[in-house]
């Protein structure tokens, strides 16, 4: 067995809603392989420390200008598993982070020393199609669980990128094409099994731990480990009309305003987002375009064919595109659609803002930034929210941003780390030029590691809700490798 390293506990003298989940100063902590070898008499799944096979694999996640050695990385096969884990941990005295699919952009997936889990084993989805319900393990993608739901006509709305992990979208929030139907994935959320940092099992709902499940319902990661989640499914697909409008990047300000006024009357079933970057070499794209700036409309109904064909079509008559690649696609299929776009191994860091609106100037800014981007991955991706969104109270659940019309993620991409320092500045500077015209708020799982104020700016007038819960379930901040909130009475 390799050495196991000391590891450093993070100070908890921070603000109420800081992150920074890495920073590490207090005591130190030393986890002995006598320890490890007793925790893995414990543990039905796998042990892993450095050396040794499947930990770097383990340990790799999404973004890949993350890259941190824990300790000791436990693959979890159940909730007896993270149990023992959170055990380990809290009587070692160590850090602790929480992997369900590691695509956290701030990496809080994975830590340097101290005690990882992992629940990508856990891969159980069980759709009860008469109830409408399913039940579903936190190791599980977004295209496994649709693959399940979808055998029976039924989903969840969840993300737009098929291999996201359930858990870590869901714990923040979770909106994708069908949410303004259907509202957010804690909308749909009737109750979790999580394991606490006492190391006990416990079931939260409306009527189970209800100050808990509220706390869960967006505040990530800071309360617990989710070990099951039960959604409530409606009914959709097999098909649904969507697919992508794609136009020279040299059309985007007029294109935009006249999106912004067909959206604004479009119903609750029609969802439409915009890119803009430089066209990837898409098969329906002329080889001439590959590599030149579009802007690429995307757009999707959760509803029936023809009614899809009459509120599509203000959205198709723009102007003339480069291609309209809109019809009936398979709904899973369709969750599909940016997976190549977005493919593990590149380095990302994204800043996003909320808006109520998209100001004349707004546009000017995007379009502005959109004609300088620093690499050819990277992209300014416009969602359009409200509908049944906003038709939840801001205090219902810990996500407080009901009355938003639209986000972006200002999403720079590359793969040559010497390219950092100016991509980084590039999603800074267009976050700063943003900024007159945003909510104020943030989407909490678009927050990268070095934003200091992201957490308060996700959770608003929540925060110190958020903040006793966490004193009560979590009075040591064991859970502090997140977006982190920090326990107050």
């Amino acid at each position: 067995m390799a050495a196991i390293t000391q590891t450093l506990a993070k100070t908890a003298d921070q603000d109420a809603t800081d992150s920074a989940p890495n920073v590490a100063k207090a005591r130190i902590a030393a986890i002995t392989q006598e320890a490890v070898a007793a925790l893995r008499a414990r543990v039905r799944g796998a042990v892993l420390t450095s050396g040794e096979d499947g930990y770097d694999a383990a340990r790799r996640v999404w973004n890949a200008t993350i890259d941190r050695r824990p300790d000791v990385i436990v693959r979890c096969a159940g909730a007896a598993d993270v149990r023992a884990a959170v055990d380990f941990a809290r009587s070692a005295g160590t850090v602790l982070a929480v992997r369900g699919g590691g695509h956290n952009i701030a990496g809080s997936a994975v830590c340097d020393g101290g005690v990882m889990i992992d629940l990508t084993p856990m891969k159980s989805v069980r759709v009860d199609p008469v109830a409408r319900i399913a039940r579903v393990e936190p190791g599980v993608t977004l295209g496994e669980f649709d693959r399940e739901a979808q055998a029976f006509g039924l989903v969840t709305p969840t993300g737009i990128n098929s291999t996201t992990g359930i858990a870590g979208l869901t714990l923040g929030g979770g909106f994708g094409w069908i949410s303004r139907k259907f509202g957010l994935t804690i909308d749909n959320l009737m109750s979790v099994d999580v394991v606490t940092a006492d190391g006990e099992l416990v079931r939260a709902s409306e009527k189970d731990h209800p100050e808990l499940f509220w706390g869960l319902r967006s505040g990530g990661g800071n309360f617990g480990v989710v070990t099951s989640f039960e959604f409530r499914l409606q009914p959709l697909g097999p098909e649904v009309m969507s697919g992508l409008i794609v136009y020279p990047l040299s059309q985007a300000r007029d294109l935009v305003r006249r999106y912004r006024d067909i959206v604004a009357a479009a119903p609750d079933e029609l969802t439409c987002w915009f890119v803009m970057r430089a066209a990837p070499p898409l098969p329906f794209l002329p080889k001439e375009v590959h590599g030149t700036g579009i802007i690429a409309f995307a757009a999707c109904y959760a509803g029936p064919m023809d009614a899809a064909e009459r509120a599509m079509k203000p959205l198709r008559a723009m102007g003339t595109p480069i291609a309209d690649v809109v019809g009936p696609h398979p709904f899973a299929g369709w969750q599909t659609a940016l997976d190549p776009l977005l493919t593990p191994g590149a380095r990302n860091y994204w800043k996003s803002h909320s808006f109520t609106a998209l100001d004349d100037g707004l546009i000017d800014v995007l379009v502005a930034y959109a004609n300088k981007l620093p690499s050819p991955e990277t992209e300014l991706a416009l969602a359009q929210l409200g509908g049944a969104i906003n038709r939840v109270p801001a205090d219902a659940t810990a996500y407080p941003h009901r009355n938003i019309a639209f986000l972006i993620n200002l999403h720079t991409r590359w793969r040559d780390p010497a390219a950092d320092a100016t991509c980084i500045a590039w999603a800074r500077s267009l976050f700063d030029a943003c900024t007159p015209f945003a909510s104020g708020g943030t989407y909490v799982n678009f927050i990268p590691e070095d934003d200091k104020d992201g957490v308060k700016r996700a959770y608003l007038g929540n925060a110190r809700r958020l903040a006793a819960i966490k004193a009560k379930y979590d009075p040591h901040n064991l859970f502090r490798v997140n977006q982190n909130i920090r326990p107050t009475p």
